[in-house]
């Protein structure tokens, strides 16, 4: 079964269709990437998928027993407040100084434990967040734009503990990114939506599709060129949303 399996979803703000006739599946162990332009409802779709955004249409089909591990786009903290990291990671949450600390490392900044929140990069701070997404041990994590505000290095740096922690977990990951470059290189399968899916597939697939390229225009210039990801797991390609263009009207 699918971790995630999501049909003909429609969302509508009042009188407004953000997104329609989106078609999804999500297995174990695999990135997939969302891109699009802003308003196309990237957004909408995670939130449909935690069940925050009501649905007009369609479904989204949850594993029984799923857990999710999420990293908001942004989130908005008191720099007045004293408080560690160690004790941040522990709110809402009943976990061992050890078990923080483990999660602190695996999301690539160990040595912050007891730094003041205040006091962090933001860098630093996405990191934290995806510490308290993995703490308990989720088959799935959803970044909703968790890079936005790092330059290009800490990007790269913090997608490439995405592909660790995949590595070291085996936890799916569906994220959404405006970082075109490194996402084609973090990335198994990209689904590129604008309203409605306008294509879907690998990386280097997504990248050389006329509507991909119309969509982003120069943005896409050399992105085949960097794409290098390279892994040693398999995924069941047999569904429909493996190579293949998957193409709905508009």
């Amino acid at each position: 079964m699918n971790l995630i399996s999501i049909e003909n979803l429609c969302v509508n703000y009042g009188a407004k269709t953000v997104l329609h006739g989106v078609d999804l599946k999500v297995d174990a162990g695999e990135i997939i990437t969302i891109v699009g332009p802003n308003g196309s409802g990237k957004t909408s779709l995670l939130r449909a998928i935690i069940g925050a955004t009501p649905l007009k249409e369609g479904k989204v089909t949850l594993k029984t027993g799923l857990k999710i591990g999420y990293v908001p786009q942004r989130l908005n903290f008191d720099s007045s407040l004293p408080m560690t990291v160690e004790r941040f990671m522990n709110l809402s949450n009943n976990i061992s100084k050890k078990e923080c600390f483990n999660a602190l490392e695996k999301a690539g900044a160990p040595d912050i434990f007891r730094n003041q929140i205040s006091q962090l990069s933001g860098g630093q701070f996405q990191r934290v967040l995806l510490a308290r997404a993995i703490m308990n041990k989720p088959d799935i994590l959803l970044l909703d734009e968790a890079t936005q505000g790092l330059d290009q290095p800490g990007s790269a740096l913090f997608y490439k503990q995405i592909e660790e922690v995949r590595r070291d977990t085996n936890c799916a990951v569906l994220m959404i990114s405006h970082d075109l470059h490194v996402v084609m290189s973090a990335s198994d399968r990209v689904i590129c939506l604008n309203g409605h899916v306008c294509c879907s597939g690998t990386p280097a697939n997504v990248a050389s599709d006329p509507e991909y390229k119309a969509m982003f225009g120069a943005e896409t210039e050399g992105t085949l060129a960097l794409y290098q990801h390279h892994h040693d797991h398999d995924h069941d390609y047999d569904h429909d949303h493996t190579d293949k263009k998957v193409k709905h009207s508009a």
